[in-house]
């Protein structure tokens, strides 16, 4: 990889870490205690305000604001960071927040496509291969599973966990929960069948997608209460990986979760 280049309006601080492959386009300002991994690439007009570690081969696009400070006000200027994995792409005017020191860290995985205008709030655990839509707005705290899909302008309620694989409709407003594997649309949202398509692309084996539709129909469509539904999954399905994820989910729910 060829050294590191900066364009001469960009206003990089001395203690930056610039890895090999790493290009800075004109007039982005990148602050204290950064790192950016090999080959990432800054676009025009970036700010990265500090404590931000960004991976390899990541890509920002104009005007994106990475690293800023939490809008939390017992926020006391403690330092907390942002940290993003490998490869990941953060396009137009998207704003991603450190931590506060309930974690000290907003974490962001590796491949993740997160589009124009979307927000990463404080303490936010984003896992691998996630897209969010233009305009998806995170609140604080929030976990998104590896290879969830968030529609376009939907806004995610503080604290709220979307599972793996799970695949959440456009223009909704997620306050509760939304379980692993499942498809959640309408207004109010609602699970209307698991990611089937999304699950077949990705190579899961048809006794697992079998076993999650059956999931699904007990714990959405049967006359069972959620106690008596999660107990039937327990007991009717077999025992896969898979099940025992969603089963394990639902168990930790904290805000309760879409049905």
């Amino acid at each position: 990889m060829p050294p590191a280049s900066i364009h001469a309006t960009a206003v990089v601080h001395p203690d930056v870490v610039l890895h090999d492959g790493v290009i800075v386009e004109p007039y982005a300002v990148i602050g204290p205690r950064v790192v950016l991994g090999p080959g990432a690439w800054i676009g025009p007009h970036v700010v990265i305000d500090r404590d931000v570690t960004l991976g390899a081969g990541c890509r920002v696009f104009h005007s994106a604001f990475l690293g800023a400070p939490p809008q939390d006000l017992k926020y006391r200027d403690e330092e907390t960071r942002l940290e993003i994995g490998d490869r990941t792409i953060i396009r137009e005017f998207a704003s991603l927040h450190r931590g506060t020191v309930a974690s000290g860290v907003t974490r962001i995985g590796s491949d993740v496509l997160l589009m124009a205008y979307t927000h990463v709030a404080h303490d936010c655990r984003i896992g691998d291969r996630v897209i969010m839509a233009n305009g998806v707005q995170l609140g604080g705290h929030v976990e998104i599973g590896d290879w969830a899909i968030i529609g376009g302008v939907t806004p995610v309620h503080q604290f709220v966990r979307i599972g793996a694989h799970a695949m959440v409709g456009g223009g909704l407003r997620a306050s509760q929960d939304i379980a692993p594997f499942m498809m959640a649309v309408d207004e109010p949202m609602r699970l209307v069948g698991i990611n089937s398509v999304g699950l077949r692309r990705r190579g899961f084996a048809s006794e697992t997608i079998t076993a999650l539709k059956r999931a699904h129909r007990l714990l959405c469509r049967s006359r069972l209460n959620t106690e008596q539904a999660l107990a039937a999954i327990r007991e009717q399905l077999p025992a896969l990986p898979e099940i025992e994820l969603l089963l394990s989910f639902l168990d930790s729910s904290q805000r309760g979760f879409v049905k």
